[in-house]
C-alpha cells in the first residue's frame, strides 16, 4: 500500500485553484468549507494530481446520484452506488479504486475554520464512516439541503450560520439514516458479518495500541480461536493480517506527515524498542522505516 497523503484545505484548494475554468460550475471552495455539485471532474484532478490513498482529517458528507464507485474505505472494499448516503471523518483512510463515466456526486467537506454545529452521536467520534442505502425521501432531502447550500455560499452575503445550521440539519437527516441502518443490519445481518465488521471497526480504532487478537477477542466476549476462525472464514483474511494492515498504515502516516523520531512512533505505538519496531516494519513492508520517510 502507497503511503496515504493528508488531503486536507491547502491541497484541494491548490486543484481548484489551478482549474477553475473548468469546474467552478461543480464545485466551490473557500477556508471553511468545499463543496461538488454534480460532475466529479475536480474529485478526478485531485485523484490524477497526488495519487491516492488519502487520508482525511475532516468532515465529508455526500450522497451518489447517479454511477458507481468502488473505493477502499479504512481497509474495507465498497460499491458505492445511486442512493446512498456517505461520511467520512477524521482519520479515514480513502483508496479510490474505480468509478463510471456517467457518474454524479453531491458532496461536503467542513474544515477547520468552519463554525461546527452540536454533532449527533454518528458524528462525534463513535463512527468514522459509514455508506449506507437511504430511501428516495432522505436521498431527496439531502439533495435539498446540498442546493440551499450550494445557493447561499455563491451569495455576495454569505452567511456562514445559516450554513451551520443547514449542515446540523444535514448530520441530524444522516445520522437517522445510519441509525435504521444498522437496527436493520442487527436484525437481518448473518452472526459472522456482524462478527466481522464489530472486528474491523475495533481494529480501526485500537490498532495504535493493541496489537493482539486476544485483546479483540476479550473485547467481543470471544475465544481467539473462534475470533479467528470467523474472520479468516468470512474475508478470506486472517485476524492477524487485519490488525498489521490497520497498523502499518498508521504507522505509514506517522512517518509521511510528523516529524516525530522513529523512537517516539515506536513508543507511541506501543512497541517494545525501537529495533523491533524497525523489524517489524521492514517484515511488513520490506524497507526500515528510516528509508521509507526518506523515500
Amino acid at each position: 500500500m502507497d503511503k496515504p497523503k493528508l488531503m486536507n484545505y491547502s491541497r484541494m484548494k491548490g486543484v481548484y485553484d489551478a482549474h477553475l475554468g473548468e469546474i467552478m460550475k461543480h464545485a466551490f471552495i473557500n477556508n471553511e468549507l468545499g463543496m461538488l455539485y454534480g460532475s466529479p471532474n475536480m474529485f478526478l484532478m485531485i485523484i490524477q494530481q497526488h495519487k491516492p490513498p488519502f487520508i482525511i482529517n475532516d468532515f465529508r458528507l455526500g450522497l451518489i446520484a447517479k454511477g458507481q464507485v468502488v473505493v477502499r474505505v479504512n481497509l474495507v472494499e465498497k460499491l458505492l452506488e445511486p442512493g446512498m448516503l456517505l461520511f467520512v471523518g477524521p482519520g479515514t483512510i480513502l483508496h479510490p479504486v474505480s468509478f463510471t463515466d456517467n457518474l454524479e456526486i453531491y458532496g461536503i467537506g467542513l474544515f477547520d475554520d468552519f463554525p461546527m454545529p452540536q454533532m449527533p452521536s454518528a458524528f462525534n467520534g463513535q463512527v468514522r464512516d459509514f455508506q449506507v442505502k437511504a430511501s428516495d425521501e432522505d436521498v431527496a432531502t439531502a439533495h435539498h439541503i446540498i442546493d440551499t447550500i450550494w445557493h447561499i455560499v455563491h451569495q455576495s452575503d454569505y452567511n456562514r450560520q445559516t450554513v451551520s445550521c443547514l449542515v446540523a440539519a444535514m448530520m441530524h437527516l444522516y445520522d437517522g439514516v445510519y441509525r435504521r441502518h444498522t437496527d436493520m443490519l442487527q436484525t437481518s445481518q448473518s452472526r459472522e458479518q456482524t462478527i466481522f465488521d464489530r472486528f474491523i471497526q475495533l481494529v480501526n480504532q485500537h490498532c495504535a495500541e493493541q496489537h493482539q487478537i486476544g485483546y479483540y477477542a476479550e473485547r467481543m466476549c470471544l475465544t481467539e480461536r473462534y475470533l479467528s476462525t470467523i474472520i479468516r472464514q468470512t474475508s478470506g483474511v486472517t485476524a492477524k493480517e487485519w490488525i498489521d494492515r490497520a497498523l502499518i498504515t498508521r504507522i505509514k502516516v506517522e512517518l509521511m506527515h510528523t516529524s516525530k523520531s522513529i523512537a517516539q512512533i515506536a513508543y507511541e505505538l506501543h512497541f517494545p524498542n525501537p529495533s523491533f519496531f524497525s523489524k517489524y516494519f521492514k517484515r511488513e513492508t520490506g524497507m526500515p522505516p528510516r528509508e521509507y520517510r526518506e523515500r
